[in-house]
């Protein structure tokens, strides 16, 4: 009894702490260290080989291992990320709280056995991007039907008809020569416009140009596409290496005649006119090339000698009516009008003359007409409008023919505000009965009209176009004149 008691008065009064001293290594350290030989001595002690015959057991006293212990197992661990989900966002200052624990990783027995059921204990490096991503990374991804947008798995048809329905595809992923022909192929059988250029300015970017140019050779729909989108985007190189390819050289020439509109410099531009004279057109292009160049030969000389006439203030025309725009690189019929309005009268000789410009570039009879009666009626040169349809016959009798047709002379003379007498003279030329009455009527012409009704002797629309004139007026008398004959 003594030495049960001596014994507890020993335990009681012992200590394994030891007294402080300078020479102590009492640091953190030091205390790491004899954790780890403590660890390391349960290892020795426990056996390894008597736990595989023991039942393991967890926190909540279910055996390690049973389909209960899995549930709730499971269920913690979910519930302890998402806490520690929830935590980490409230606090957002500690560095530590977007860490889900895991508490259920660990068994009571390994623990103490330095080893565990699941793979050791991960390091911070490990933490921070093993434990988010598995945690976090399947709640933020994209449903799995969305990426079937950017697959490569599509066949080129299937590409084709997700590229008609406007989906994102990319075409990267055919490299071989086939499959980009086959894509093609696929693309012209859709008969989708839109579809077959994005091909071809794929096919354009990733083949060489001479193997592009023989595969579109023996497709023709595509070839006309890529063509048309070349005219268009304005890539004159590639067209015109293309166009001299398929051995096209009218096209060729065509499509050099085509950069004039691309240089502003008159001068210049003439003399690449002249030098577009040789290129291989057919024998009509090459008579309009010849008459461009020599158009715009004439308008550099008509434009310098009239802008010094109308500085100089010696042509009463430049005076009354000042030129609104230069002539340079104007259409044939502007020019024409422009002749016909301030170089009418002269003399064919000179090259301002509408004459001379009717005989150099064979205008039609009914353009020039056309052209000279709205030039010279929105001068209110009603003379000159008379001579120009006044002709003479072999007897030397004169009479008044126009190769138009004068309603559309009397539309014009209308459209230019010219006066009734004017109109009512034309009118009478007009030789469809019901065309002249309906001008007549239309612009009223009194004299006309009673005119005809008196040639068809009705006197009943005679009588109904009485109300239509003034009271008292001359119309209103000959009306009556002609009903009481």
């Amino acid at each position: 009894m003594s030495r049960a008691r001596a014994d507890e008065e020993e335990y009681w009064h012992s200590s394994k702490f030891r007294a402080f001293t300078f020479d102590d290594e009492d640091d953190e350290l030091s205390q790491l260290k004899e954790s780890k030989r403590a660890v390391n001595s349960l290892r020795d002690i426990v056996d390894d080989d008597d736990d595989d015959d023991l039942e393991r057991v967890s926190w909540s006293g279910e055996p390690v291992g049973s389909i209960s212990w899995s549930i709730k197992e499971t269920a913690s661990s979910s519930t302890s990320s998402l806490e520690g989900r929830d935590s980490s966002l409230q606090k957002g200052s500690s560095s530590y709280a977007a860490f889900p624990k895991q508490v259920s990783s660990y068994s009571l027995s390994s623990l103490f056995k330095g080893r565990n059921k699941l793979p050791s204990f991960q390091s911070l490096s490990d933490a921070l991007s093993d434990t988010g991503v598995k945690n976090y990374a399947p709640e933020l991804r994209r449903p799995k039907a969305e990426y079937k947008d950017y697959s490569s798995d599509w066949s080129p048809k299937d590409t084709v008809r997700r590229m008609q329905r406007g989906k994102v595809c990319s075409l990267e992923r055919f490299r071989s020569l086939q499959d980009k022909l086959v894509l093609l192929d696929e693309a012209v059988a859709g008969h989708d416009g839109n579809v077959i250029t994005a091909v071809l300015i794929f096919l354009k970017r990733t083949l060489r140009r001479e193997i592009l140019f023989r595969e579109l050779e023996v497709r023709q729909v595509a070839l006309c596409h890529l063509i048309h989108f070349l005219k268009e985007t304005g890539e004159q190189k590639l067209l015109l290496d293309l166009l001299r390819f398929l051995d096209r050289t009218e096209e060729v020439a065509l499509s050099q005649y085509r950069e004039h509109l691309n240089i502003q410099d008159v001068e210049k531009r003439r003399e690449f006119l002249k030098v577009c004279i040789g290129l291989p057109f057919s024998a009509e292009d090459t008579s309009h090339i010849q008459d461009h160049y020599t158009l715009l030969e004439r308008q550099i000389i008509i434009e310098a000698n009239d802008r010094h006439l109308e500085t100089a203030g010696q042509s009463e025309i430049f005076r009354k009516y000042p030129r609104k725009a230069s002539i340079l690189n104007m259409p044939l019929v502007t020019t024409l009008f422009y002749s016909c309005f301030y170089h009418y009268t002269e003399a064919e000789g000179t090259f301002s003359s509408p004459t001379n410009l009717k005989k150099t570039f064979k205008i039609p009879d009914k353009q020039y007409v056309l052209t000279a009666l709205a030039a010279r009626a929105k001068l209110r040169a009603w003379d000159d409008v008379d001579a120009l349809f006044t002709t003479k016959n072999w007897l030397g009798y004169t009479k008044k023919k126009a190769p138009i047709g004068f309603h559309r002379v009397v539309e014009i003379l209308q459209r230019n505000n010219a006066p009734v007498q004017v109109l009512q003279e034309y009118v009478r030329l007009v030789e469809d009965v019901e065309t002249r009455l309906n001008l007549a009527t239309k612009y009223k012409c009194h004299d006309v009209v009673i005119e005809t009704y008196r040639d068809l002797k009705d006197r009943i629309q005679l009588t109904a176009y009485k109300c239509k004139v003034e009271r008292g007026s001359v119309e209103e008398e000959k009306i009556n004149s002609i009903l009481n004959n």
